[in-house]
This record gives structure tokens, sequence and C-alpha cells, in this order.
């Protein structure tokens, strides 16, 4: 959309299609199937529910998923890249790959990257979210100077809700030496350092829209980051019952695709990020918009 070059045509929709499976259901997939498979045992603590230990899925068959749906993510991105060509192909089919890489150090010995918070906010920062953007722009258009921006916000973001994601594991992260934020700071300062990243982010935001000359899309982005303070500041005095409007979406609304949780920090962290994500999506769409109209008009 931020590119301006993407025409409704069937041709489009389709390359767009391949680049939507290609991060997420396959890449996605991989990265999720990689964790399963090097982290069963401790999820028998942290999540029993989950596919391997609640037995719905052997450790050999997450294996065998994680090489079929890494192939098939390599085949789209060599498709892609041929399709493409010249730099935009190279960037679209670097994307995938070193996304593929990152998703298997983060689980996989000897590296680990999610044994410290230093290395596995930023990795799941830069897998699930700054390449896509960059690939996004480059199957129509040559990277659009705002999309770098674009891609560093949403990093952030994706960082920040990660390391609040770690609250369901805290305990088998400090029975498995896992350094996560949780387990070394406590929650309520966790809490504490991803609410001011995020703030920080729709902050930025808000600025780059002025800078770009999107007036009216700062009242939007200002407005979303006053109703999140406000939800944090209710989550961080009481984090088991604030905003608990919101726990019907995580239940029965969200819930599949957000999960669910039993530890009373992570599960606020799931009523905030029901809203958080919506204000943020909305947003990072109508700045997309306008920028891709921008581009369109010349």
């Amino acid at each position: 959309m931020a590119s301006g070059a993407m025409q409704a045509t069937v041709q489009d929709y389709l390359l767009l299609l391949a680049v939507f499976l290609m991060f997420g259901p396959l890449g996605t997939g991989f990265s999720q199937s990689i964790n399963d498979y090097f982290d069963h045992e401790l999820d028998r603590i942290n999540e029993p529910t989950r596919p391997i230990p609640s037995g719905r899925l052997s450790a050999a068959e997450a294996a065998w998923n994680s090489v079929v749906v890494c192939l098939l993510a390599l085949g789209i991105g060599v498709a892609l890249w041929s399709y493409i060509g010249g730099t935009r192909g190279l960037i679209i089919l670097g994307s995938i790959v070193a996304g593929l890489i990152v998703a298997y150090i983060y689980s996989a010995p000897p590296l680990k990257l999610k044994k410290n918070i230093i290395t596995s906010a930023p990795a799941v920062g830069f897998s699930y979210s700054f390449i896509t953007w960059f690939s996004a722009n480059a199957l129509f258009s040559e990277i659009r100077p705002e999309v770098y921006w674009l891609s560093i916000l949403n990093f952030f973001m994706a960082v920040a809700l990660i390391i609040m994601n770690d609250f369901k594991s805290a305990e088998g992260d400090k029975e498995g030496g896992l350094k996560s934020l949780t387990v070394m700071i406590g929650a309520k300062n966790t809490f504490l350092v991803a609410f001011v990243i995020i703030d920080l982010v729709f902050l930025v935001f808000a600025v780059l829209e002025f800078v770009w000359g999107f007036y009216y899309l700062v009242f939007f982005m200002l407005g979303g980051l006053a109703l999140n303070i406000y939800m944090q500041v209710k989550l961080h005095r009481d984090p088991k019952s604030s905003i608990s409007f919101l726990q019907h979406a995580v239940n029965d609304g969200f819930g599949n695709a957000i999960g669910q949780s039993d530890v009373a920090e992570h599960n606020a962290f799931l009523r905030f990020q029901v809203a958080n994500n919506i204000l943020f999506l909305v947003n990072n769409l109508m700045a997309a918009g306008a920028i891709g109209l921008k581009y369109m008009q010349g």
C-alpha cells in the first residue's frame, strides 16, 4: 500500500498473497515448529497445551513440518526473486532467507537467541515486522523513504509486545536459566519498560506524520497514544482486574490468534494487546495509504 504502485489487478493481488503466505503461515509456521521442537521439554512447564506437550504432535512431526514449511517459504522467495528481478527481487529473497535463519537460531542451540531478552526481542522484531515491510514494498516499487521508518517503528512495537509476552513463561524461564526481562527485573518493571517503548513508538509516529504533511493523521495517532496511556496506568496499578471489559475479546474473540493465559500479568497483557494492536494497525493502514496516495499523485 505504501509503495503507491500496486494496481487493482489479479496479478498484483496474487503477488501480495504470495508474500503474505511466505511470511505468514509458512515463515511463522517454521518459527513456531522449530520452537516447538527445541523447547518441548520447557513447554511442559510453561505451556503444556502446545502441540508436543499436549500429545497432538510428536517432536519428529514438528521437525518434518518445519522442513516442509521452510522449503515452501524459500520456494516462494526464489519465485518472487526470479519474477521481480533486480535489487527488489534480491530484497524479497534476502528478507525471507534472513528471517528463516533468525527464526532457527532463535530457538536452536548453540546460539538460542531466546535465552536472553537482549537478543530474543530484537530477533522477533526483525523477523515478524522489520523485513515484512521491505518485502511488501519491494513487490511493486523501489523502497520508499517512509517505509524505512514504518519498518523501524513496527520493529520496536514487536519488541515491546514480545517483552510482555514472556510473562506467561516466567516460571519455566527461571528454572531453565533463560534471562527474560520478567525474570531479571520483575513483572511491574517489565510493564513499565514495554509501555515506554510503545508510547515512544506512537509519539515518534505522530511526529513523522506531521513532518510528512499528514496533519489529520497526527490527531488519530495522538488519540491512540492517549487511550494507550489510560489503559497502561490502569494495568500497572492492577494487572489482575483492570480493563476487564476486554477479557471477553481475549476469551471468545481473539483468543485463538493471540492466545489465552492463567498467568495474571500475561492475561493483562493480552487484554491490552487487543486494544493496542487495533489502534496501531489502524494507524499503520492510514499512514501507509496516505504515503501510497502521495506517490500515486506524483
